[in-house]
């Protein structure tokens, strides 16, 4: 493994103050503006991500599951909404017709990036296996009306797992993408073959999309009491080409590594800021601004905590505002789940800022939806609920 020496530290005793903070009640957590249950045929709504039109609007991509089944490897195809408000109301689905999805047994997890030559680029995973989970990332030159040919990110099949809206764009124009490989450790093409234990690996292009390699740097989690490793790695750059990345755990936070080179080498990963069961976190740049909104779960699942419902350990979901990873940060702000009574569970968030809100879409499956990632939602909240 090639690896450097963690260049950003930070107060143990700022972790601690941050992680004993309880979530506050948010003054203002903005509405609802889209709400994607579970209908017969169309199972589960979930994960999905945005981007800003040429022309003023908004698109959202998403995964619309197709049969009966909810599962991450049932049927699924893409779908697309579109906004002329700043993302206030939104129209009818759009369905994207993906190359190989017929083939495959699911297509999901979308990322949508403006690329260097003002295309919009679209990353999807495609799972034709266990063996075979890969990100492919088509072009449009009309946002997202006509999409061109696929290019697949990883070029040698493995079984790899990319969030939504985790692919990024950096100053110099390289992209990036996060992944986590779980290898396979028995024969049988079966979940039971799958390694879950997660290891961070990064995909670098610096031609615009057009080609892709694995860089050679990658993260393990340092330690012998984890069945999850680094699971579902996000990143995001700090200065050119200085990147913050993290990754879930099962060990009660999130875990950061940091690369000075534009994500070829990473960091030893450590444990960060921020307390989390086994379930994603997201963060972005607040634009003009030197903040960084996070959301996520935090807490961890006690063995004294009751377990089984819907939500699980995945409520509330909260944000926060800081100055990554070696700043201040507000105290954690609940944003959905602090109703005892709602038996639900949020995650797989992707955000997107337009001049006056912050757009949030997220899945919030509660009971009446059988499953947390059943149902997405969309919430708008106004940037003076951030400040």
């Amino acid at each position: 493994m090639i690896m450097i020496k963690h260049a950003f530290t930070f107060s143990l005793l700022a972790v601690a103050a941050f992680a004993a903070a309880a979530p506050a009640p948010a003054p203002d957590r903005g509405r609802s503006v889209l709400e994607l249950p579970p209908v017969p045929g169309n199972p589960r709504n979930s994960e999905g991500a945005f981007l800003a039109t040429r022309d003023g609007g908004l698109v959202f991509i998403y995964s619309h599951f197709l049969g009966a089944s909810s599962a991450d490897h049932a049927k699924a195809r893409l779908a697309a909404r579109r906004s002329s408000d700043g993302g206030v109301t939104w129209g009818a689905d759009e369905f994207i017709d993906t190359p190989g999805e017929r083939e495959a047994l699911n297509v999901m997890s979308v990322s949508l990036v403006r690329l260097g030559n003002g295309d919009a680029g679209m990353f999807y995973l495609l799972r034709h296996s266990w063996r075979d989970m890969r990100l492919w990332l088509r072009r449009s030159a009309d946002d997202g009306r006509t999409w061109g040919e696929p290019v697949c990110v990883m070029p040698v099949a493995g079984y790899y797992v990319v969030n939504n809206d985790r692919a990024v764009r950096l100053a110099s124009g390289r992209l990036v993408v996060p992944a986590a490989l779980h290898r396979n450790i028995a024969a049988p093409d079966a979940a039971s073959s799958v390694d879950w234990r997660g290891v961070a690996e990064f995909f670098l292009s610096d031609d615009d999309g057009r080609t892709w390699r694995r860089a050679p740097g990658y993260c393990t989690l340092p330690s012998p009491h984890t069945r999850s490793g680094l699971q579902e790695p996000g990143v995001i750059e700090l200065a050119p080409g200085q990147l913050w990345g993290w990754a879930r755990t099962d060990l009660g936070r999130q875990y950061e590594f940091f690369s000075r080179d534009g994500g070829e080498t990473w960091s030893v990963p450590e444990p960060s800021r921020f307390t989390s069961p086994n379930s994603p976190l997201s963060m972005k740049h607040v634009p003009g601004t030197d903040r960084v909104l996070a959301v996520w779960n935090p807490g961890a699942a006690y063995e004294t905590r009751a377990q089984g419902r819907v939500g699980g350990d995945r409520t509330p979901l909260v944000f926060a505002l800081g100055k990554g990873p070696t700043g201040a940060w507000t105290r954690a702000t609940v944003l959905d789940g602090d109703d005892p009574a709602v038996d639900a569970g949020f995650c797989y968030t992707a955000i997107h800022f337009t001049p006056d809100a912050v757009l949030l879409a997220y899945c919030a499956g509660g009971t009446a939806d059988r499953s947390r990632l059943a149902r997405l939602r969309i919430r708008r909240v106004p940037l003076s609920a951030l400040r």
